[in-house]
């Protein structure tokens, strides 16, 4: 227990050296020394009759117990050297140990240590290691006090290793949102017909041939649109860079039946570009005849790509239509995973109830650990009630994993859940790892409570690890109220 309260005023103190600014401490630390150990007093009755050192071990004890410490060491010592299979022997080391300590010669106090370390040696197990490695530290500490030089050595080295602070939790790794498709560039036609398109095509007749078509259409649009209409239609692959070149032209128009053009063009055109191009328009175009066109093609084509850039364009599109459209594509079991991820993506960005309900419903279907991690952020990026207590129901949930339990942890943090409800949570999970978590969490609000409840923690959760997480992040406020918990902590006596 000393071993333990020295630990925690360490990390206490480490917390506020280590904080974010340097700190003074009024006058020194004391801590109290251990009070005088009686258990020799209390040493164990024979319980082995019939062991072969059971008479010396009675006769050990009751030297003992008459402060005769002295033969009581030699007794002891001869126990295991003379019985080693003894039920006796592994204790049998501690209690020579603590003979020769109550002597307390510097010759005394080496031989005490050296039969406490052959004890961990020889029986790892021995009911008495706990109180033997607290005794090596009394005996070390006082035959450095004396000036041992070996024992400096050894405490020095201790201590130099106790003086790195606890490792700070790690954070769960927030899901990367997927990148959204880059629109492809259309052709802009520039001054004397010449084109400054991007897009692969060299200058050619086409150049003169759009420069026509984009004077007609400024003249008279609907004199443009059938010759337009026209362009698309052919397939030849001389007309390749014209095609592309007069989807954008078709799409400025914004008249009845461009969706249907499009469609056409993402259905039957034979270059990969222009049927992405046409997909992209099909996003600009607002009506609902685009989005029905847009939900076609995530039901019937089988380009990935040109999948991808429908659930983008679908995104773009605010009606009721376009987000079930997303949803119907999200819990198809044949869509690649990435795909679905970046449709998750999407409908967590539109915060409707709707979908909001969907993604809490689809992820008890899921199998790909990492969609699940995407549904947890979209939904954590909603926000609102409902889906926080979602999220904390995932965090409390024994079945799942623990890594899913503490990412859901994490983005209820994030999302808004109630302190209050995130401060109870504390009092019911056992798990060290989701207490970890929530400690991280606390650390991460910014209201009082939080570092009412870090400190709470710090001062009497009865696990000296996350009492030293908390001691930890209390290191890293600026608040005069954490800074005075960790000096209470170092003083305590």
């Amino acid at each position: 227990m000393y071993g333990m309260q020295v630990g925690l005023a360490l990390a206490a103190a480490l917390a506020l050296a280590n904080g974010p600014s340097a700190r003074s401490l009024p006058g020194r630390v004391a801590v109290r020394d251990l009070p005088a150990d009686s258990a020799g007093l209390h040493l164990p009755a024979p319980w082995l009759q019939g062991d072969p050192a059971d008479s010396l071990y009675r006769s050990a004890r009751e030297l003992l117990n008459r402060r005769d410490y002295r033969t009581a060491a030699q007794l002891f010592g001869q126990i295991p050297a003379r019985f080693p299979r003894s039920g006796y022997a592994p204790d049998a080391f501690y209690w020579q140990a603590f003979a020769l300590y109550r002597l307390g010669g510097d010759r005394e106090l080496r031989l005490a240590r050296d039969a406490l370390r052959r004890q961990r040696d020889r029986f790892p197990k021995a009911a008495t290691n706990g109180d033997a490695a607290a005794l090596e530290q009394r005996i070390q500490g006082e035959l450095a006090r004396r000036g041992d030089p070996v024992a400096t050595a050894e405490v020095t080295a201790a201590a130099t290793a106790a003086s790195v602070p606890p490792t700070p939790p790690t954070p769960p790794t927030p899901p990367t949102p997927p990148t959204p498709p880059t629109p492809p560039t259309p052709p802009t036609p520039g001054m004397h017909g010449r084109s400054h398109a991007s897009d692969g095509c060299a200058a050619s007749d086409d150049d003169m041939k759009v420069a026509a078509l984009n004077a007609l259409q400024q003249m008279d649009a609907a004199k443009a649109r059938p010759i337009l209409r026209r362009v698309l239609a052919r397939r030849d692959s001389g007309s390749t860079c014209l095609r592309r070149k007069a989807l954008f032209l078709l799409a400025q128009q914004n008249e009845p039946g461009t969706e249907d053009v499009l469609l056409e063009s993402v259905r039957t055109d034979p270059d990969p570009e222009v049927r992405r191009q046409a997909v992209f328009w099909l996003s600009q175009v607002g009506t609902e005849r685009a989005v029905g066109a847009l939900d076609s093609i995530l039901r019937f084509s089988k380009d990935p790509e040109i999948q991808d850039k429908a659930v983008f364009a679908l995104s773009q599109h605010d009606s009721p239509k376009a987000q079930q459209a997303l949803r119907a594509y999200a819990e198809r079991a044949e869509v690649p995973d990435a795909l679905k991820e970046k449709a998750i993506f999407w409908i967590g960005q539109n915060e409707s109830p709707e979908n909001a309900g969907f993604l809490r419903s689809l992820y008890g279907r899921l199998k790909s650990e990492e969609l699940k991690r995407k549904v947890l952020f979209s939904l954590s990026q909603m926000g609102g009630e409902e889906n926080g207590r979602w999220l904390l129901g995932i965090a409390r949930d024994t079945a799942q994993g623990i890594e899913m339990r503490k990412q859901a942890l994490f983005w209820a943090g994030q999302g808004g859940v109630s302190l209050a409800e995130l401060t109870k949570l504390y009092g019911t999970v056992g798990d060290r790892q989701m207490r970890e978590q929530l400690i991280f969490v606390y650390s991460q609000r910014d209201e009082p409570e939080a570092l009412d409840k870090l400190i709470e923690i710090a001062k009497r959760d009865p696990d000296p690890e996350l009492r030293k997480r908390a001691l930890f992040w209390l290191g890293q406020s600026e608040e005069s109220r954490a800074i005075q918990a960790l000096q209470d902590i170092i003083e305590q006596p």
